[in-house]
């Protein structure tokens, strides 16, 4: 197992470094994030012990029991749906959210950090694809969004995110990308902030994704391997 994913790891870094590259990026423009729900911490641990830091959990409570029996110096980020239910938990586990998506959740997120005395980087996730089983911001609302979340003293708002309609060539994935750096590009230009970080692609289209701009990459099956149902 660890010498699979050993291999797995080395493969997906020299394949963000190519598609930074190719797209005229710095080399450390883009960052991994280790998909790693639903996976247990040995397998975490092999990633770990390369040297590896930075990780993804879509699940609040899984984290709950997995993020403990990690080492600590490692930088946590949540990319699932957050309840409002949840928030206290997610303010206790996770150094970045990725998904925020309205501004009660923004709001109730705050609160939680107040009463912890802590504050938080946090991305706004947008739904580019429009799809109604998806959590994220119309792209209609972004602005909106963002002074919300802005007004939140305690959150630092750091970038966008998106999960976009999965298509099975990644060439077609291009257009939400665009879309999602676009948004990106017109809130700096609007609200006068810098939002330096872009977290979208995924295992089969990441490398479309650095070329659009990607900073952070979600890769799980890739690295890992097939999770368990």
């Amino acid at each position: 197992m660890s010498a699979l994913l050993e291999d797995n790891y080395h493969s997906i870094q020299k394949q963000i470094l190519l598609s930074a590259e190719k797209a005229g990026r710095k080399s450390d423009a883009v960052r991994l994030v280790a998909v790693s729900k639903k996976m247990d911490s040995e397998k975490i641990r092999v990633i770990w012990r390369l040297g590896h830091r930075l990780f993804g959990e879509n699940r609040v409570q899984e984290a709950r029991v997995k993020i403990p029996e990690m080492p600590v110096g490692g930088e946590w980020h949540f990319i699932g749906g957050l309840q409002t239910n949840k928030a206290k938990d997610a303010v206790e586990c996770f150094d970045v959210i990725e998904s925020v998506d309205r501004v009660d959740l923004a709001q109730e997120l705050e609160k939680r950090l107040a009463a912890a005395g802590k504050k938080m980087r946090v991305m706004l996730e947008i739904n580019v694809g429009g799809e109604a089983a998806k959590h994220g911001c119309p792209p209609e609302k972004a602005v909106e969004l963002f002074q919300g979340v802005r007004a939140c003293s305690r959150l630092e708002v750091i970038g966008l995110m998106a999960i976009p309609p999965f298509r099975e060539d990644p060439e077609q994935a291009r257009p939400f990308f665009v879309a999602l750096r676009q948004i990106r590009d017109r809130l700096q230009d609007s609200e006068g902030v810098a939002l330096p970080e872009l977290s979208m692609g995924m295992s089969h289209d990441f490398s479309v994704a650095i070329q659009e701009g990607a900073t952070l990459v979600r890769i799980g099956t890739a690295l890992f391997g097939p999770r368990s149902p």
